[in-house]
């Protein structure tokens, strides 16, 4: 019984990085209707920018808000740069724009820091969480600050102007632009939100994994999965399913003889396959309609 607790707290711990890259993900797709494959590598480019802030004498939490701050404009800047030509274009062709901005992010975070395996602190510690050998302070400090980040983020989508006037970009566009709503920006907007939240989640699971370019492939791979388990059209099912991912994964592993470690990555894969064969839009997703 505590093997299983402690896999499970570790689950959650692990999920709540899960939760935030599916949550990113979404809010991408809610706005273009495509996936960001560069979603990681912009995470990744962002906990760069926090190691490097810290190697410069920057305090803990400064580099976090700071590295925060400069992913929200610079995912604005993607966004307006890159993205808003192509919004007319084909499919194919804003799928190989995500793979050259994956390409261009990868490679330039591997010419200005290398490719190295480098260390990242963390401000909570690696000791047992109040004195118990069932989760660490890291692992309790991840799940508090990404519930208090989720927290944030439903009261500005939920009781702000500018939240709700992006939730009706994102949802309702023809109509958000006939009462006056840029909806433009307000998508614009929403990629700013979508790198900032992805650079939390690098920075904290950047202690666990490991900093280095390709460090967020997996972690990734493990939100689309909560994504598309959850349902790409619901935020919230995004959550619940980056969680349940985290979960399931610790237990797969822990529990299942022939898979370990080795096999978490094929695992998550089959889920995806799985979804998407049974229930394509999702455990809370929406079936979208279409009028012909």
């Amino acid at each position: 019984m505590e093997l299983l607790t402690n896999q499970v707290l570790a689950g959650i711990a692990t999920g709540a990085i899960y939760a935030c890259m599916a949550l990113a993900v979404v809010m991408i797709y809610e706005a273009i209707d495509h996936l960001n494959f560069a979603q990681g590598e912009m995470a990744m480019f962002s906990t760069f920018i926090a190691w490097q802030l810290l190697e410069w004498g920057v305090p803990y939490w400064g580099a976090f808000f700071g590295s925060v701050a400069i992913s929200f404009c610079g995912g604005v800047a993607i966004e307006r740069t890159l993205f808003r030509p192509l919004a007319t274009a084909s499919i194919l062709v804003q799928i190989a724009g995500f793979i050259a901005l994956f390409s261009i992010i990868n490679s330039s975070a591997g010419l200005i820091w290398d490719f190295s395996i480098k260390s990242f602190p963390s401000p909570f510690g690696s000791a047992p969480f109040l004195g118990s050998q069932l989760i660490s302070d890291h692992q309790a400090g991840m799940f508090f600050i990404t519930l208090i980040l989720l927290g944030l983020l439903y009261f500005f989508f939920r009781f702000t102007r500018i939240g709700l006037a992006m939730r009706a970009a994102a949802t309702l566009p023809d109509s958000a632009r006939l009462v006056g709503i840029n909806v433009g920006w307000m998508i614009a907007l929403g990629w700013g939100l979508a790198a900032a939240i992805g650079a939390v989640a690098g920075i904290l699971i950047a202690p666990v994994v490991f900093l280095e370019p390709n460090m967020m492939a997996g972690v990734l791979l493990y939100g689309f999965v909560g994504a598309v388990l959850g349902g790409l059209s619901s935020p919230a099912g995004a959550v619940a399913g980056g969680f349940m991912v985290g979960i399931l994964e610790n237990l797969a592993g822990t529990y299942i003889p022939v898979v370990g470690n080795e096999l978490k990555l094929p695992i998550a894969l089959a889920m995806i396959v799985t979804v998407l064969v049974f229930r394509p839009t999702g455990l809370f997703g929406r079936p979208q309609v279409q009028r012909v």
